[in-house]
């Protein structure tokens, strides 16, 4: 039966052009291997996208936005607070709106979880306006500290040690914290005294404009003290 399916397949290939007929002819005498390969993948690619798909529609938009105004708030009764902050009871939302409305401002759900839900009537722009204005100069009057490492040494020299002193100085001046490390080498481990004799004088040097978080401690190979600037 393959002798004869093999010359059926040669017959078909020298005297058809009919690629249909060459490709089934081809893919039935095949090994089983080959063909389970790309079956195998394409339902695993299918899997995929279909897996994708539902996760996809299970995704919900919570909210484009941080506070609901106007039409979008769908209570029905709702305690109104007045552009001056005044209480005005509690009114039917249409009759809220109106009232915003009237003075040319907008109805701002400000307490969505409140029983009624409260809201307020405001110039909804000039609050979002004022509101960025002051995040913003929170944030320019708000400090970042870091913290600027200064590398020492038992057989470090005394201009390399000045070097470091002068640095570390510019650093707490700046407003950030120092962290002076110690290392030792090979035999300098049975001598660390060395290691915390050269902190101590490097927290000496910079006592004017900085001390020291806490004394300095030992973490394997390396002696490190952190020293803080001092505040004006």
């Amino acid at each position: 039966m393959e002798k004869r399916a093999i010359l059926a397949w040669k017959k078909a290939d020298g005297l058809h052009k009919n690629k249909a007929e060459c490709s089934v002819l081809t893919l039935a005498h095949r090994r089983p291997g080959s063909i389970k390969r790309p079956l195998f993948w394409g339902v695993f690619a299918c899997g995929v996208f279909l897996r994708a798909f539902f996760d996809f529609r299970r995704c919900k938009v919570i909210s484009t936005k941080e506070q609901l105004i106007n039409d979008e708030i769908k209570c029905k009764e709702v305690r109104v607070i007045g552009p001056a902050g005044e209480q005005l009871g509690i009114m039917d939302i249409n009759r809220a709106k109106e009232y915003a409305y009237g003075l040319d401002l907008d109805l701002v759900l400000i307490a969505p979880t409140a029983t009624p839900p409260v809201c307020r009537a405001l110039d909804y722009g000039k609050f979002c306006f004022e509101r960025d204005k002051k995040e913003k100069e929170a944030r320019k009057k708000q400090q970042i500290v870091k913290v600027k490492e200064v590398q020492l040494s038992c057989r470090i020299d005394t201009h390399d040690f000045d070097t470091r002193v002068n640095h570390a100085c510019k650093f707490l001046a700046g407003g950030d914290k120092v962290r002076a490390i110690v290392r030792f080498k090979g035999r300098e481990m049975a001598h660390t005294d060395l290691g915390l004799k050269i902190l101590e004088r490097f927290m000496e040097a910079c006592e004017s404009v900085g001390r020291a978080d806490k004394a300095p401690s030992l973490e394997g190979r390396f002696m490190s003290v952190t020293i803080s600037p001092i505040k004006q």
